[in-house]
């Protein structure tokens, strides 16, 4: 019987200091964030590639860049994003194909040529649309931006943010422009996007559209007389050394996105795409915020550059000017076009 006693005892004993090892166990569970019944994913190792058809000194590549960082850290380097600039992997529509179909992962690419794709994204190109940056940033960051996005996995691919390409101006190697009729004779690479062609036309230019590798090319060999982009695009390809003069005219809000291929997408794990996803919304916010910083600076060595700058052009005659525009394209959008007026007031 004693014997008995101090086995019982003895299993007594063993039991309780199984159960405080236990207690112990989840309790450093609970309190470091470990998984209880099994371990998070072990992420697999991928290398993704990310295309633009910019310069390593471009806004593009400045949220590429961030985002492959931010990708790295959050992933322990076991995602990586390598960046092909500089169109080497193709024009902006070549690079969208190729998404489409798997042989590009992902790319930073401007709102007209996505809209050749899905034709919603054109709402965003409608001249003087956005008064300010920050009404654009409500409305692509809000929920008519996330609806629009969300259109893209129709066509097999994956619209993860808006990022930035910024409000377009003209320039051109001839004269300076202040009004609408300043324009009349000029011509002008536009986006290949109709909605781009159909302003600049109303606005008396011979728009034509091009792919900006090619308009590269024509303003050095001076077959084009101009282009419109933002202030970044025009310092970031030293585009004083062909263009004289530049006017201030905010015409086009224009965004830039990160998109990537939908079955590349669908490939990564869970956990990797939640990790995608943020990147892509805080370089895109990156971006933004290093385009505002840097635009003043841009200018000033632009003018330096030996470039006449009109910062007050009659905005007023050129809004004038466009509506026709809007009377072609207004019904095309559906109830988009209304909702950003209403929320743009």
């Amino acid at each position: 019987m004693k014997n008995r006693a101090r086995f019982t005892a003895h299993a007594a004993s063993c039991y309780t200091s199984k159960f405080k090892q236990l207690n112990l166990t989840l309790l450093c569970a609970g309190l470091l964030g470990l998984p209880l019944m099994a371990q998070a994913e072990e992420i697999t190792p991928i290398n993704l590639r990310l295309a633009t058809v910019v310069n390593t000194e471009d806004t593009y590549h400045i949220a590429a860049e961030r985002f492959q960082q931010l990708v790295s850290e959050q992933t322990d380097g076991a995602v990586s994003v390598e960046i092909f600039p500089n169109a080497s992997l193709g024009d902006e529509r070549t690079i969208l194909e190729g998404m489409q179909i798997g042989t590009v992962d992902m790319g930073v690419i401007t709102n007209g040529p996505v809209a050749n794709f899905v034709d919603e994204f054109s709402v965003f190109e409608l001249p003087f649309l956005f008064p300010n940056a920050e009404s654009a940033y409500a409305v692509l960051d809000g929920e008519i931006g996330q609806e629009i996005l969300a259109k893209l996995e129709d066509v097999n691919l994956k619209g993860l943010a808006f990022a930035e390409r910024g409000f377009r101006n003209i320039t051109n190697s001839q004269h300076a422009i202040n009004a609408p009729e300043d324009l009349d004779g000029l011509t002008l690479r536009v986006i290949e996007n109709e909605v781009y062609v159909d302003t600049f036309r109303e606005l008396g230019a011979n728009a034509v559209p091009m792919a900006w590798t090619e308009a590269l090319t024509a303003l050095q060999q001076g077959t084009i007389d101009g282009q419109e982009n933002p202030v970044n695009a025009i310092h970031a390809f030293n585009l004083a050394e062909t263009q004289d003069y530049l006017t201030m005219t905010r015409h086009i809000y224009a965004p830039a996105i990160f998109i990537m291929s939908l079955p590349a997408w669908n490939g990564l794990q869970e956990e990797v795409q939640e990790i995608v996803l943020d990147a892509a919304s805080e370089a895109s916010a990156y971006a933004r915020e290093q385009n505002a910083i840097m635009e003043a600076e841009q200018l000033a060595e632009l003018a330096e550059a030996g470039m006449e700058i009109n910062e007050s052009p009659d905005i007023a005659a050129f809004q004038e000017a466009v509506a026709p525009v809007y009377e072609k394209y207004g019904d095309q959008f559906g109830d988009y076009l209304q909702r950003i007026q209403e929320e743009v007031k």
